[in-house]
């Protein structure tokens, strides 16, 4: 097993070794075992499901709630030629059809799936058929309404899991505490698992925490200091285009990044970085999740995250390559009194939320009763503007429908344009003869995609389809969706759009099934977490990567060494030691003889551990001398 764990991951992936941990869980996998995988971001999480998922029969199914990620993994294992592929919103039925019949009788390995597909009928009647031989579910913390980032249909994994009662479940998070630890393992129904937890701390990982009333200034001073890429977070999209442009008249290589640029610009830009070409990455947290950078220097903070869990993963986007980074949160008072005030926020009243499903219902002019998994693009302005609502709190307001299991919110991605034919070969030729005109546009499709096009959705491009045919991209666009109207082919246009979802078929506002009880709960826990974001930002007396691994439940006695608090008390102790030393030698100096234990009435020094450090270290340097009496006097 361990030779076949190795072989996959040498020539598939091409590393060498596994990092701490991945082997044990990997050959835990291999072994059939429930497991639950605790690694922390940059901890190599998909490595422990692929390498044992392809080393056994059968197809993997992953479950995550990251679109942009699953769609980013898909793409990687195919260009490494491993079948693999992803069911989310927004994709057409007839599409999800072909990619649920490929993975029962095509030679898939992975199918990755965003968590509310699990009860649709559609999902469920294949699932059963297929060869399963393991279950990964990738930031599992979701299941527990005590993370902090809850999603109900994770609680629907339990049940999917009796169809397949023998196939091992692998459960993956960056960070959770030891009540969502608990969580996943009994609402995942995971049986006697092999538990690995690699530890929160970071050895190369210096945090600090800076009080500045200009941030931004702070920030370029840091930058100016530490050299190498790095990521500036800040909160909203605005302020990514103007620090960017701030940065960049100061002589800091800069671009920005933010949900709602065009994927093309967002492509480009993250390339660009990646590539070392700009330095400074300015970003919403929408940026980073599944990027495999390691050399990154620093990453500043200049707003405060809602919570730990997202700090920890955000700043540990720094020295993956395992050198020396820093982590720098700069911050204010009045962003401690703001980040409350957010939290007290985030849940708003329950007739609000039941004004903004109507507003919803009414804004894509659905009838009680429909609507069941349709999706819709999104624009969060437009749909406040129209309504009259205030925008954060109908953001929110969103949030906390799609908790309770009713949206799915997804802010912009990129999903491709994908085409199929719906004929086979013989109806195709008699469709050429009778559309003349649609000739030239099959033959390009069969010569540039070849004949998987009868087997599978393939992403196709059209600006490159409507050069080679010498049409402009609309006459082209055209022409396919008359083919698709006629049942010849199944055309998806690209989306580019934050997407909402309609999970459920449309409740009458009035009788909308919230669970007020759970609700209040995620109202308060919110709050903590909050408050526990303004404690590490105020706690300088603890060591910084202590004070985060205790909030995983991780406690450890060794200090980092390295972080704001660290340093601070290293450089009192430092200062301690001097003032000690040219105290005794001043009395010695002075004539007077001491020993150990009449140090404190001669000097007036504390007979403390630093002091008889002191007298050891100038004893070993020989500065001083013990006499056989056992006084200290100064080396003639």
């Amino acid at each position: 097993m361990k030779e076949k764990a190795y072989h996959i991951l040498q020539t598939v992936f091409g590393f060498n070794e596994f990092r701490a941990v991945q082997l044990d869980i990997v050959l835990s996998a291999l072994e059939g075992k429930d497991c639950l995988a605790l690694l922390p971001t940059g901890g190599g999480k998909s490595i422990c499901f692929q390498v044992p998922a392809l080393a056994m029969e059968g197809i993997c199914v992953v479950i995550s709630p990251l679109i942009a990620l699953m769609k980013d993994q898909v793409d990687n294992l195919r260009k490494k030629g491993v079948l693999a592929a992803a069911i989310y919103s927004g994709m057409g039925k007839r599409e999800i059809d072909t990619i649920l019949d490929n993975c029962i009788y095509g030679n898939y390995k992975f199918l990755y799936v965003s968590p509310e597909r699990l009860k649709t009928e559609i999902f469920i009647e294949r699932f059963k058929r297929m060869k399963v031989n393991l279950i990964a579910v990738d930031e599992a913390h979701c299941i527990s309404q005590w993370g902090y980032d809850f999603r109900p249909p994770y609680l629907d994994i339990a049940n999917i899991r009796a169809f397949h009662p023998d196939v091992p479940c692998l459960a993956l998070t960056a960070s959770a505490t030891l009540q969502v630890k608990e969580d996943i393992i009994d609402k995942l129904q995971l049986k006697s698992p092999d538990v690995f937890v690699r530890s929160f701390s970071r050895k190369n990982l210096s945090y600090s925490v800076r009080i500045a009333e200009n941030k931004l200034e702070k920030g370029i001073e840091i930058l100016q200091k530490v050299p190498g890429t790095a990521i500036v977070y800040v909160r909203n999209r605005k302020g990514t285009k103007e620090i960017a442009s701030i940065l960049n008249q100061v002589g800091i290589s800069a671009t920005f990044y933010h949900a709602g640029l065009d994927n093309e610009v967002r492509e480009i830009r993250q390339n660009d970085w990646k590539k070392n070409q700009v330095r400074v990455m300015v970003a919403t947290n929408a940026f980073g999740m599944g990027i495999d950078k390691p050399d990154v220097r620093v990453v500043i903070h200049l707003d405060l995250p809602e919570n730990l869990e997202n700090y920890y993963q955000e700043a540990g986007r720094a020295g993956r390559d395992e050198k020396k980074a820093y982590a720098v949160l700069i911050t204010h008072q009045q962003d401690l009194q703001v980040l409350e005030e957010r939290a007290a926020m985030a849940y708003p009243p329950v007739e609000f939320l039941k004004k903004v499903y109507q507003s919803l219902a009414n804004y894509y002019r659905m009838a009680v009763g429909s609507g069941l998994m349709s999706s819709f693009d999104f624009d969060l302005a437009t749909f406040a503007e129209t309504y009259n609502l205030e925008v954060l709190l109908t953001y929110n307001a969103l949030k906390v429908l799609q908790e309770e299991g009713l949206l799915e919110l997804n802010e912009s991605f990129f999903s491709p344009s994908t085409l199929k034919f719906l004929v086979d070969q013989s109806k195709l030729y008699e469709f050429q003869i009778a559309n003349a005109k649609l000739d030239p546009l099959i033959k390009i499709l069969l010569r540039t995609y070849g004949g998987e096009l009868f087997v599978e959705f393939l992403k196709i491009q059209e600006s490159k389809l409507a050069k080679s045919m010498g049409l402009s991209e609309r006459e082209l666009i055209k022409m396919l969706d008359y083919m698709d109207q006629g049942g010849v082919i199944s055309y998806n246009k690209r989306k580019d759009q934050p997407q909402i979802t309609f999970l459920t078929e449309r409740f009458d506002a009035g009788k909308l099934p919230l669970n007020l009880k759970r609700i209040e709960e995620r109202r308060k826990n919110a709050i903590n977490k909050a408050n526990a974001m303004i404690a590490y930002v105020n706690n300088y007396s603890v060591c910084r990567a202590n004070q985060i691994s205790y909030y995983f439940g991780e406690v450890s006695e060794q200090f980092c060494g390295i972080c704001d608090v660290c340093i601070s008390k290293k450089k009192k102790a430092d200062g301690g030691e001097k003032e000690v030393k040219e105290k005794i030698i001043q009395t010695l100096k002075e004539g007077k003889e001491f020993s150990l234990y009449t140090i404190q009435e001669i000097s007036g020094l504390k007979s403390d551990q630093t002091t008889v450090e002191v007298l050891r270290e100038m004893e070993e340097a020989g500065l001083i001398v013990a006499e056989p009496n056992g006084n200290y006097k100064l080396k003639r």
